[in-house]
């Protein structure tokens, strides 16, 4: 019934269909558990024969509300809300990489991404591979081991703010059988739908432009219901579970059978719920982000365009410049825009930063992205602070770079407030 709605339309009333006299705005759920009448429908809650509620660190209405929405806009079968998105990457990935295989990412990830690829999963006995996102099909194809289990990237990197050239990966995903994860945290489905471009799972930061209002850490997986489990690589999908009287997910559950397993198996065990009250926000978030992320990406873009001007500054990325090396990509995969986070070199490097930084009034300094609020960060000394300097570099962070999450403001003020900072800084 939902489905033919515009975008616009699914982020305002998509997810949740209330019933005469229920409340018309999903009620938050601010309970642990729920009651039953028979003890054979306990029983088939747990062994995964009904979809009702069991638990609220399995599922609640709330968060299930958010859920849909997220997965109608994304075009996804299933989705599974988590406490953060660190939460949901590493959800993402344990339920189907253990010990002893491996994943191939880019090297142009988030900060926090990279050291837990890096640092984390190798003390649980997943190695990773990291490409360079921009080499050719051949160079990527050689990172492959006969245990890689997927493939994973994002829509925008953070902070290099390149495009992904979904083409590329999701051929070479396709080729190796294996599911292409892509983080669209800086996208959005209303800037991008991976599901669509050939991404088989979807993650986000909740935490950035879908909140939207900088007050709920969250994160969510979404299931594209559109790989084949059945390719002979991954047995935990199709051979039979002991924990659940032997039942097999992809026999079971298709098209979400990745996204139950998810749930019932690594959300079950790990614990890495959301609260109601952040699903609710979250949910809330939603109603307005196609209208914020339209703000968000033509701010940006004049920002960077008085940037490129600028005498004090060396050089903007943005990827709606034409200066930009993704400036084809982002017009073949981000149409509607690009979002609302560029980076900048300022002349005089670290220092100049600092004294930026310290003089802008308008915009925040913040460890944070997404907010309809305007902020600004030097990544190599805070979210990029873990990784050495030849990982900073190959992250696209240098020690002159500046990150702006451009909010919703109006634009001219925007400018103002840095061009006061640019000359407190020379």
């Amino acid at each position: 019934m939902e489905q033919p709605w515009k975008i616009e339309t699914q982020a305002v009333q998509g997810g949740y269909s209330p019933k005469p006299t229920e409340p018309r705005i999903p009620a938050i759920c601010q309970s642990t558990t729920f009651k039953y009448e028979k003890a054979d429908h306990v029983a088939k809650l747990f062994d995964l024969e009904l979809a009702d509620h069991m638990y609220s660190r399995i599922s609640n209405p709330t968060t299930e509300a958010f859920e849909k929405k997220i997965c109608l806009m994304e075009n996804g079968q299933g989705a599974l809300a988590t406490s953060s998105g660190q939460a949901a990457i590493s959800l993402a990935i344990l339920n189907i990489c253990q010990s002893g295989q491996h994943i191939v990412a880019a090297s142009t990830l988030y900060g926090g991404t990279y050291s837990l690829f890096a640092n984390t999963l190798p003390k649980m006995g997943i190695e990773v591979s990291f490409i360079d996102p921009e080499a050719d099909i051949e160079e990527i194809r050689k990172a492959f081991r006969p245990e890689t289990r997927c493939l994973y990237a994002e829509t925008i990197g953070n902070p290099g703010l390149n495009v992904l050239d979904f083409e590329k990966f999701s051929t070479l995903a396709k080729e190796l059988q294996v599911p292409l994860i892509i983080d669209n945290t800086f996208a959005t489905p209303y800037l991008c739908k991976p599901l669509q471009l050939g991404a088989n799972i979807v993650v986000h930061s909740t935490t950035k432009y879908i909140d939207g209002h900088g007050t709920s850490v969250g994160g969510v997986i979404i299931d594209g219901g559109n790989f084949d489990w059945f390719c002979g690589k991954y047995p935990e999908m199709t051979e039979p579970d002991p924990s659940y009287h032997g039942l097999k997910y992809a026999e079971n559950f298709a098209p979400m059978a990745y996204i139950v397993k998810a749930r019932v198996q690594y959300m079950r065990d790990l614990g890495c719920c959301p609260a109601p009250q952040n699903s609710f926000l979250n949910n809330q978030g939603l109603t307005t982000l196609t209208l914020r992320m339209e703000r968000h990406s033509s701010n940006a873009l004049a920002l960077a365009k008085h940037l490129e001007q600028h005498p004090a500054v060396a050089w903007v990325k943005y990827p709606g410049l034409e200066s930009h090396p993704s400036y084809a990509s982002a017009k073949k995969y981000l149409p509607l825009g690009c979002s609302g986070v560029l980076t900048f070199g300022i002349k005089g490097g670290r220092e100049a930063g600092v004294k930026f930084m310290e003089a802008c009034r308008l915009i925040a300094l913040v460890v944070h992205v997404g907010d309809a609020r305007s902020g600004v960060l030097h990544p190599a000394s805070t979210t990029h602070r873990q990784l050495t300097e030849e990982q900073q570099i190959a992250s696209g962070v240098s020690p002159d770079l500046l990150r702006i999450s451009v909010g919703i403001e109006h634009i001219d003020d925007l400018i103002a407030d840095v061009d006061q900072a640019l000359r407190a800084a020379q």
